[in-house]
């Protein structure tokens, strides 16, 4: 009892001289104490960007078509006259250009970076658009590649985006930390595909939104089944589907389902495809 007495009183006094030294950069910092605003890490964007809307598109695991979903997502919201954006977050792993068929490099000037516009008008940032090839690997750790990503949202210059989809790396290390702690999120869609591995992986993305406080707007199943072209009938190449069971968990109450569809496969292998 008198030993649970004196690590409580030193705790205290270990609190008291914490707030004395207080530098009020609460970025550098982890103790939790009264002082600490929850908004306090969210860093700014440039200061001629104007984002309304940050979506960010998030897996437990790799290889479920998350950037693929991204996107679709994108381009939709385009199509619908919404003006969209894309940072890809995945810096070891970028596939964004590829989908959007962009080749050209971003450049900047002496006020910022200027992302590289698709066919349809989507502003797109990933660093495969800052490397002289797109086959050069990035040989960077954790805290750096968390670094550059931020610096796409801090260094970039987004005009007039309605809504901002972050194609993020797999799993829960430092960079969708760093995103769910810098930037200022409406939320997140997860991605995942019917394998009971993945299924099972994904909670682990969805607890850490709920952890930190950010909303799961919907669960997309990616390569759910297969429809015969032939007789219509439907095919669980991958097994059951378990991700309605996941949503009811967590209460989540849009899910969506996405077929195995060649035609997307043929699409994106092309060079001259492109999503609007």
């Amino acid at each position: 009892m008198r030993y649970q007495e004196e690590i409580s009183m030193e705790n205290q006094e270990n609190q008291n001289q914490t707030q004395e030294e207080c530098t009020h950069d609460c970025s550098s910092c982890s103790q939790n104490c009264a002082s600490r605003d929850p908004k306090s890490l969210l860093e700014k964007p440039h200061e001629m960007s104007h984002i309304r809307k940050v979506i960010a598109v998030v897996s437990g695991k790799g290889g479920v078509g998350k950037s693929l979903v991204t996107s679709l997502l994108a381009s939709s919201m385009q199509k619908k006259g919404y003006h969209s954006a894309v940072i890809d977050a995945d810096i070891t792993g970028p596939s964004i250009p590829k989908a959007f068929g962009i080749h050209e490099k971003a450049y900047a000037n002496e006020m910022g970076l200027i992302p590289v516009k698709s066919r349809g008008g989507i502003d797109v940032m990933s660093i495969n658009l800052l490397l002289d090839n797109d086959t050069d690997p990035v040989l960077w750790r954790g805290p750096i590649i968390a670094g550059a990503v931020s610096q796409f949202w801090t260094d970039v210059i987004w005009e007039n985006v309605d809504y901002m989809f972050v194609d993020m790396p797999p799993g829960t290390g430092d960079v969708p930390l760093t995103v769910f702690q810098s930037l200022p999120l409406k939320g997140i869609i997860v991605v995942t595909s019917p394998q009971e591995l993945v299924s099972v992986i994904v909670e682990k993305a969805v607890k850490m939104a709920e952890m930190m406080n950010i909303p799961v707007l919907g669960i997309v199943e990616n390569m759910s089944y297969f429809e015969c072209p032939d007789c219509k009938s439907k095919h669980s190449i991958f097994g059951e589907s378990h991700i309605d069971e996941i949503a009811a968990r967590h209460g989540i109450a849009s899910v969506s389902k996405l077929p195995i569809d060649p035609a997307i496969a043929s699409a994106l292998a092309c060079r001259a495809f492109r999503f609007s």
